[in-house]
C-alpha cells in the first residue's frame, strides 16, 4: 500500500511517500526534472535534517533536480549498521526510481553516518557497462567507468558531510574523548553498548563471520558489492569537513588524510563563502594500494592506513569549513549541514558553495 501526502509551499511541492519525502519545483519546469539527488540523513537523525539544503537545491535547479530525502533509516534504526542501513537505502532508491521514471542522473548528499551508509548502498546498486559498452571500451572510445551506472542511471556527484570514512576508534577521530588514550580504549571495548551493531562498524570491531572490518571491507569491491567501482562511476566525488569544533566526527577520518597531510589554514578562500578556508583536489592514487605508505607515530594504525590507502584510488574534492568564529561553534556537526535553518544559519555558505559546484 502506498501511503501519499502533498504539500505546496512557496512554489516547491512536497510529498511522502512510504517513509520518504520528495521534494521538486511546482514551476512548468518541473516536468523536465531528470536528475534525482538523494539525501541521507546522519545517527539518530531525519529526513527534515536536510530540509533547508534539499529546499535551496530545487529553487536553483527548478527544471533539473528532483530531491528525495530518506527517511528508511531514521531515529534508532541508525543503529542497526551500515550494512543493513545501506540494504534499506539501496531499496528505497530502486523504490523511488519505479515512481520516477524519466529521471537519467542521480546524486547523492549524506551527512555523517549516512555518508558510509550511502558508499554501502552504490555499491549495490552499481550496474557495470554492458557488453556492447564493453566493446566501445576496449577500442578507446570511452573512459572505463563512464558507462557504468548506479541503479541504471548516469552517477553525477556523491557528496559527504562531516562523514567519518575511515571510522571513529584511531587517535583523535572522536574529539570529544579529547585525544586521551585511555579514553579511545574504553570506547572501543563500549560503544556497543550506546550505538549497537553501528557502534562496532564505525569502531571498527565488527568481524561477522569472522570476515575483517566492513570499513575495511568497503574500500574495494567484495564479492557482489562493488563499493569502490560504483565510487569510481561517479562525475565528482566530494568530502565537506570540519576542522574544528566537531566533537563527533574528526578532521582527519571525514576528510579522507593521514595527519601529516592536513593543510593549513587561515582565514576564507571567498567572501562569498566565509566558512570555507581551505579547498584542495586530490588526484587518484593507484600506487597506494599496493605500497601502503609506512605508518609512523602520527596518531593513525595499520587499519586506518588501508582504508586511506583505498580510498585514494579515486579522486577527491576536499572542501575544509571552520566555524571557529560563531557562538555555536560547538555544534559544527550540525552547523555544517544546517540541520536547523533557525538555530544553524551560519552553515548556509557550505549548502551555497555544494549547489555552486553542484553538476546537474
Amino acid at each position: 500500500m502506498c501511503n501519499r501526502r502533498m504539500e505546496r509551499y512557496d512554489g516547491v511541492w512536497k510529498e511522502s511517500v512510504n517513509g520518504g519525502s520528495d521534494v521538486w519545483s511546482s514551476s512548468q519546469f518541473s516536468s523536465s526534472a531528470d536528475h534525482l539527488v538523494v539525501m541521507v540523513n546522519g545517527i539518530l537523525g531525519s529526513a527534515t535534517d536536510w530540509k533547508f539544503a534539499a529546499d535551496q537545491l530545487v529553487r536553483t535547479f527548478p527544471d533539473k533536480v528532483i530531491v528525495h530525502r530518506s527517511e528508511r533509516n531514521v531515529s534508532k534504526l541508525t543503529l542497526d549498521g551500515v550494512d543493513v542501513m545501506g540494504e534499506r537505502l539501496a531499496q528505497e532508491v530502486i523504490e523511488v526510481i519505479q515512481r520516477k521514471p524519466k529521471v537519467r542522473k542521480i546524486s547523492f548528499i549524506a551527512h555523517s553516518i549516512g555518508g558510509l551508509v550511502a558508499r554501502y548502498a552504490i555499491g549495490r546498486l552499481y550496474r557495470a557497462p554492458r557488453k556492447g559498452d564493453l566493446d566501445d571500451l576496449s577500442s578507446g572510445k570511452e573512459d572505463v567507468d563512464s558507462r557504468s551506472t548506479i541503479a541504471g542511471l548516469e552517477a553525477m556527484n556523491f557528496i559527504t558531510v562531516a562523514s567519518p570514512h575511515l571510522g571513529s576508534r584511531g587517535n583523535k577521530q572522536v574529539p570529544f574523548l579529547f585525544g586521551v588514550t585511555v579514553f579511545e580504549k574504553a570506547a572501543c571495548n563500549v560503544i556497543h553498548w550506546i550505538f549497537r551493531r553501528t557502534g562496532k562498524h564505525l569502531f571498527l570491531t565488527d568481524n561477522d563471520g569472522g570476515k575483517c572490518p566492513l570499513l575495511q571491507r568497503m574500500v574495494d569491491d567484495d564479492g557482489d558489492l562493488y563499493f569502490m567501482s560504483a565510487l569510481r562511476a561517479f562525475r565528482r566525488r566530494v568530502v565537506y569537513s570540519n576542522v574544528g569544533y566537531d566533537h563527533i566526527v574528526g578532521w582527519r577520518t571525514s576528510s579522507i588524510r593521514r595527519n601529516c597531510e592536513l593543510p593549513k589554514w587561515e582565514d576564507s578562500v571567498s567572501e562569498r563563502y566565509p566558512h570555507i578556508v581551505y579547498e584542495e583536489h586530490s588526484k587518484a592514487n593507484d600506487s597506494e594500494q599496493s605500497e601502503l605508505v609506512s605508518v609512523v607515530d602520527d596518531g593513525s594504525d595499520v587499519l586506518e592506513e588501508k582504508m586511506v590507502a583505498g580510498l585514494s584510488c579515486v579522486s577527491w574534492e576536499k572542501v575544509d569549513v571552520s566555524f571557529h568564529s560563531i557562538k555555536l561553534r560547538f555544534a559544527a556537526h550540525s552547523v555544517i549541514q544546517v540541520k536547523d535553518h533557525f538555530m544553524h544559519s551560519e552553515g548556509a555558505d557550505v549548502i551555497l558553495h555544494m549547489i555552486d559546484h553542484f553538476l546537474t
